[in-house]
């Protein structure tokens, strides 16, 4: 009996540490002329035993490289398509018939995201119906993959302490309509998660160490709970809210995160380096937030390459890779 119990225990901790593995994922953007190919990304991909990735919209060469990879993927709307999709259920059936339908069954397909950071904003009031047609339509289709939105940390109009965390006056209708859909099929709510905006907007008192995950941080009381780093805060930020809406059954997945390179305040190789490589560390392991221990946060580092059709400056500062697939850095994936 001794014997099976020190079986159990060492069997639990093999499959703590392989989930803690499978929760880093990486954003694979495509605002860029120079790219590669996307076949010879995803072996790049594949040789780094990378288990995930986010596309922010459906591209079809990008899908036919990932058949058979075993690599998953969340596959995002295009945000100027929310209207159509929410108005519309046949347009809802069409992008499924034309975007999932020939992909699902040699590609693990783990989420659709309708839309990215949209909420609040002109485009938030078609999220909820979007995202009813998309389910409606590959239930229609005998198809079981969970649809749910990407939202910045905008929707929340406190967030520090991590214990105040509240939904803003201007996103709580539509976040109360999101989460209550996402309840209903316990799916998780997609964040984006910068430390690197939060400390580059207010440096005098967010230390450099707190946002980079460094042992060198001071822990930051919250109650009964300490903080030792920013990004925990700002998730437990975005769990206290839920709880607050009422929807602390809701899951999160931190859909974006990560620190640029060049560009702005802070951003430096090393900062970049430093940041993910404990990112990948802290969330591998498994121990989850304050709020959340012992609970894997699913995080996907944005971003896999440099992309110079973005916004000069900051925004073109964020990959993994140059477009030669040569490392900017390395990340302990």
């Amino acid at each position: 009996m001794e014997n099976f119990y020190a079986l159990a225990f060492i069997l639990s901790c093999l499959l703590n540490i392989y989930q803690g593995v499978l929760a880093i994922g990486i954003n694979y953007g495509l605002q860029g002329d120079n790219l590669p190919l996307p076949s010879d990304a995803i072996a790049t991909l594949q040789s780094r035993n990378v288990p995930k990735i986010r596309l922010f919209e459906p591209n079809e060469d990008v899908l036919t490289a990932l058949k058979g990879t075993g690599i998953s993927v969340i596959i995002g709307t295009r945000n100027e398509d929310l209207e159509p999709l929410a108005i519309d259920s046949s347009a809802a059936s069409t992008w499924i018939q034309t975007n999932v339908i020939p992909y699902y069954t040699s590609v693990n397909i783990i989420c659709i995201a309708a839309g990215n950071e949209v909420v609040p904003g002109d485009l938030a009031q078609y999220v909820p119906a979007a995202m009813q047609n998309l389910d409606s339509a590959m239930t229609a289709a005998k198809i079981a993959i969970p649809v749910s939105t990407a939202v910045s940390m905008q929707v929340l109009s406190v967030s520090s302490p991590p214990s105040q965390g509240v939904l803003s006056p201007d996103a709580a209708p539509i976040m109360n309509q999101i989460t209550t859909f996402l309840a209903s099929r316990r799916s998780p709510l997609l964040i984006n998660v910068y430390p690197y905006y939060a400390r580059a907007g207010d440096p005098a008192n967010i230390p450099l160490d707190y946002a980079l995950f460094e042992d060198t941080a001071t822990g930051v009381p919250d109650g009964s709970l300490t903080y030792h780093n920013l990004f925990d805060a700002m998730v437990d930020a975005v769990y206290a809210a839920l709880e607050k809406a009422g929807r602390g059954d809701v899951g999160v997945v931190v859909s974006e995160t990560g620190w640029p390179t060049d560009g702005g305040i802070d951003a430096s190789i090393e900062n970049a380096k430093t940041y993910v490589n404990n990112l990948i560390e802290h969330v591998s392991s498994g121990e989850g937030t304050p709020r959340r221990p012992g609970k894997n946060v699913e995080t996907y580092i944005f971003s896999l390459f440099k992309e110079d059709l973005k916004s000069e400056g900051i925004e073109q500062h964020w990959g993994l890779y140059y477009p030669n697939l040569t490392e900017v850095y390395h990340a302990n994936l």
